[in-house]
């Protein structure tokens, strides 16, 4: 467990492909100002980890809400409610479909607006231009973007990726800069107008979240900006996909 501000911490978890790479998973934890905390996502914490948890949260008790906010992100979501049961739980339409006996509340996370019931906390952020939820459902673009306001730190799964070698590897090898998801081809909405869409979501992201000082990304590392890294690193991500939007335009408009 990881603490990268006063009141906010990073766990990290395992999550292997075809089993057996790690390209790791994630969720974070959150204080309050009256003292009490906000978990966003969930995963399969090792026992130290859970064990710091537990501690820093009176054994759980002191968790308000779990916010699950990717779409995809399921495989976790029951063994989180059993860990912090008496905790508000939020989460996506899909994480509804998927576990409808859970008791979820209020309206999905995708369909918040501004004054949402984590706003003394949280800034979120939708992309425009993509499916949340496409019909292919090895496509994980879509999800919805947190960042904290206290510290600046974002949280985000699948919609932006930090890549790091794996295992011994990851010392010695440098991690790349924020990149955006491999298959955003396949998540633009098939619409005029899609592709300037998702440029337009970008480009204002890095400017409104600029002073961001760390990004965490489910897969598969956590990464430290400097002053205005995050703003250059979103705006060489987008210029790696401009070939994808490219032929997106010339293909819808």
């Amino acid at each position: 467990m990881r603490k990268l501000a006063e009141t906010f911490w990073n766990i990290r978890g395992v999550h292997r492909v075809a089993g057996l790479l790690d390209i790791g998973t994630h969720m974070s934890l959150v204080k309050r100002e009256n003292g009490r905390f906000v978990i966003v996502d969930g995963c399969d914490p090792d026992d130290t980890q859970r064990d710091a948890m537990l501690a820093l949260t009176d054994g759980g008790e002191l968790v308000d809400a779990v916010v699950h906010v990717h779409p995809f992100h399921t495989l976790h979501v029951e063994a989180t409610q059993r860990l912090f049961p008496s905790a508000t739980l939020y989460g996506t339409a899909r994480h509804r479909q998927k576990t409808p006996t859970l008791p979820w509340s209020g309206t999905p996370v995708e369909e918040w607006g501004e004054d949402h019931p984590l706003a003394d906390l949280f800034d979120l952020s939708v992309p425009d231009g993509v499916g949340f939820v496409t019909d292919d459902e090895r496509v994980h673009v879509a999800s919805v973007l947190v960042r904290h306001r206290p510290s600046g730190v974002v949280h985000v799964d699948d919609t932006l990726n930090v890549m790091a070698a794996p295992g011994f590897l990851r010392p010695l090898l440098p991690q790349s800069s924020l990149r955006m998801h491999p298959m955003l081809s396949r998540a633009l909405i098939p619409a005029p107008g899609a592709a300037d869409d998702y440029a337009a979501w970008a480009r204002g992201l890095a400017a409104r979240w600029a002073d961001t000082p760390v990004v965490c990304a489910a897969h598969s590392a956590v990464r430290d900006l400097p002053v205005g890294g995050f703003s250059r690193e979103m705006e060489a991500a987008l210029d790696k996909v401009a070939g994808t939007l490219k032929r997106h335009r010339e293909r819808y408009g």
